[in-house]
């Protein structure tokens, strides 16, 4: 069948979404037609050997039997032993609602749980109510709707799904993005994941095989379209691939498009991939997602914040977990668990795994030092994983603007790329659309494709791509102190309020139960209280004492004298209270002579793995504090890839006595305009 054929099969079938118009929405029209494509199709490939089928639920074999014999009799891993066919339910249209949902329940349980998860049984309810399931059911069963194995292939029968696919995706704009990737963005992926020349030349050997997981599957896009690229590249190749989904229509769309091309949908599972994995042992050869941006997973913490504490190889979070508002890194994680190992010599049992994931700028550079995303970051490049990063365009995809960048992971790194990650900007790569499409105003033409994958093949350092070490991206962060330095003055507005402040007042609160005791102590307290008061009020007003020990030996000297005694915890927040920064007084020191830090003053350094910590502070920091010292306990190692950095470019600013004289004459130009405007509306 031509591509102009294919076209119009896929128009014929979006048509009959016309007849859903006023009593559904355009964005419910995808829920109709698309259940009713794939049960049309399951109705054209079983339609041929339906008297066998028949002939076999007559016989009294037991039942496990007649599944193998049904599936032998058809072909397919699916059949239905209904009496019925589409057609022929259209004979009784009185009883149509009631005979096609038990034409449903007849289907083998794979295909029937594909309907089921469409919410089908509610689908035809809702028509029938609506007085369209006959006209519904009459449309896709008429001539032009043609879906029969001898007309349409299953190669030819996904692309028309597919399509369907992306035009409901698409007339939803404000969901279409939390499961559909834009087919050209995921073109893209497939050409980075499959570029090197080992993938190639074994996906070209005779007969080869491989796996390809989605953790994140949504409507199969990616599974299908990595399908069909590894088709173009060997026929004689096989792509098994393997996805899950949280949503139950996603996953319904899915694993039927897996189901109308022949392949094995046992493989699509329906559940949280962080939290109930389906896959659990399972690894890979190739791994694509489009993981959703900025997530809350809150709501299911737990099981995975327990997996994070297991840090041998069955915990997939070991490496740390992400702030709660993105999950994105979890979904990585999760991917990087099911890589195969790899052995050059051994490529049979050790062929490795490469992976593909979209994220947004988060996982970049979120999360400081010793943070959840620093310490994913830090594993990844420690462990050389981390391949290549794409920035692309903004307004690429249907429901968020922002820019979104493709991570390039693998196990199996080419010689030339061990313990280097190359950055290509392609943020200039696009072509507008014609019409917007929600937030996608940009897409990637077959010549952008094939630039950006021929940039990344190359390997060189351009003006879109950079090339770093790993350790590039690491730094420490050391903790720069420096010291608290305290005067005091005793005037009447600081004892004033020294009166209020907690540890004054707390000098006179019993810490006893008993309360003859407690009254004792209060009144001790107090008495402490007009002590210090006292002593404060008899020093100098004027005088300002700038060592905060001399000044602490003087007070405890004057309540001492008084015939009162303060005890020493008590008598230093007296005196933390009372102390008034000040730069020129002299430093304050603990009881074994070293500095106390001024947390006021406390500041950090990300110093790059490539310097020397020393050189740095004694260059950046000591010629402007000289009194300054790194606080060694605190140091902490932390990975970002500031990528927008590397591709700064600085944009000289204009003259400024030339921009100056643009401005005025726009103003002048702008005044002109108005006042002629004016003179017109007063003719």
């Amino acid at each position: 069948m031509s591509t102009e054929k294919l076209t119009s099969h896929v128009s014929l079938i979006w048509n009959i979404a016309e007849l859903l118009r006023g009593d559904y929405k355009e964005h419910e029209y995808g829920d109709v037609v698309l259940p009713f494509t794939v049960i049309t199709r399951l109705d054209s490939v079983l339609v041929d050997t339906k008297q066998a089928v028949l002939d076999i639920k007559d016989t009294s074999v037991p039942s496990k039997v007649k599944e193998l014999q049904y599936a032998k009799a058809t072909g397919y891993p699916f059949w239905n032993t209904s009496n019925f066919t589409l057609k022929t339910l259209l004979n009784d249209p009185d009883n149509l609602e009631q005979n096609l949902s038990c034409y449903v329940q007849a289907f083998a349980p794979a295909a029937r749980e594909v309907m089921e998860a469409y919410n089908f049984y509610n689908v035809i309810e809702r028509l029938d109510k609506a007085g369209l399931l006959y006209q519904v059911l009459a449309e896709f069963t008429s001539a032009k709707v043609n879906l029969h194995p001898d007309v349409v292939s299953n190669d030819q029968m996904g692309y028309i799904f597919e399509e369907l696919i992306r035009r409901f995706s698409e007339l939803s704009n404000e969901t279409a993005g939390e499961h559909f990737t834009p087919r050209e963005v995921i073109s893209l992926m497939v050409n980075l994941l499959f570029n090197p020349e080992e993938d190639i030349n074994r996906l070209c050997a005779d007969g080869a095989m491989a796996s390809l997981y989605d953790p994140g599957v949504g409507t199969g896009g990616m599974l299908s379209i990595a399908a069909q690229h590894v088709d173009d590249l060997n026929r004689t190749a096989r792509l098994e691939v393997y996805g899950q989904e949280l949503n139950p229509q996603t996953y319904a769309v899915a694993k039927s498009d897996i189901m109308i091309k022949g392949e094995r949908q046992e493989r699509i599972y329906q559940g949280n991939s962080l939290t109930n994995d389906q896959t659990v042992g399972m690894r890979f050869d190739y791994m694509l997602c489009n993981p959703p941006f900025g997530v809350n997973w809150k709501k299911y913490s737990d099981p995975i914040l327990d997996e994070a504490q297991c840090k041998s190889s069955q915990g997939r979070f070991g490496a740390g977990t992400p702030r709660v508002s993105d999950g994105s890194f979890l979904f990585l994680q999760h991917m990087i668990s099911k890589m195969k190992p790899y052995d050059p010599k051994d490529l049979v049992n050790a062929p490795g795994t490469r992976i593909g994931i979209v994220f947004n700028g988060s996982p970049l550079f979120t999360g400081g030092a010793g943070q959840g995303e620093s310490e994913i970051r830090r594993w990844i490049l420690e462990n050389d994983w981390l391949e290549a990063i794409i920035a692309l365009p903004d307004q690429m995809f249907y429901n968020t603007g922002i820019l979104t960048y493709i991570w390039v992971l693998s196990n199996k790194k080419e010689r030339r790329r061990k313990n280097k990650v190359q950055l290509i900007d392609a943020t200039q790569y696009f072509q507008r659309m014609r019409k917007p499409l929600g937030e996608k105003r940009k897409e990637l033409t077959e010549d952008n494709i094939a630039d950006i994958t021929r940039i990344y093949g190359a390997f060189q350092e351009t003006e879109v791509s950079k090339i770093f070490d790993t350790k590039d991206f690491g730094y420490h962060e050391v903790v720069v102190e420096r010291p608290l330095r305290l005067s005091f003055q005793t005037t009447p507005d600081e004892i004033e309020a020294l009166k209020q402040a907690k540890p004054f007042a707390d000098l006179a609160t019993s810490r006893k139960r008993t309360e003859p005791a407690r009254t004792e102590e209060i009144e001790a307290g107090k008495r402490v209280q007009d002590a210090v008061i006292a002593t404060l009020e008899a020093f100098d007003a004027e005088h300002v004492y700038l060592n905060r020990d001399e000044f602490t030996d003087v007070l405890r000297e004057g309540i001492k004298a008084r015939g009162e005694k303060i005890g020493i915890a008590a008598l230093r927040k007296i005196v933390a209270e009372l102390g008034t920064k000040n730069p020129d007084a002299d430093i304050c020191v603990d009881a074994k002579g070293n500095p106390e830090p001024d947390t006021d003053l406390r500041d950090t350094e990300q110093i790059p793995f490539r310097e020397d910590i020393e050189a740095y502070f004694q260059r950046e920091v000591i010629p402007y504090a000289p009194d300054a010292w790194i606080d060694s306990d605190k140091t902490k190692v932390g990975y970002e890839i500031p990528f927008t950095r590397y591709f700064y470019k600085y944009e000289e600013l204009g003259d400024p006595v030339e921009s100056l004289a643009e401005i005025q004459a726009l103003s002048a130009s702008i005044q002109a305009d108005i006042a002629k405007l004016f003179s017109e509306q007063v003719k």
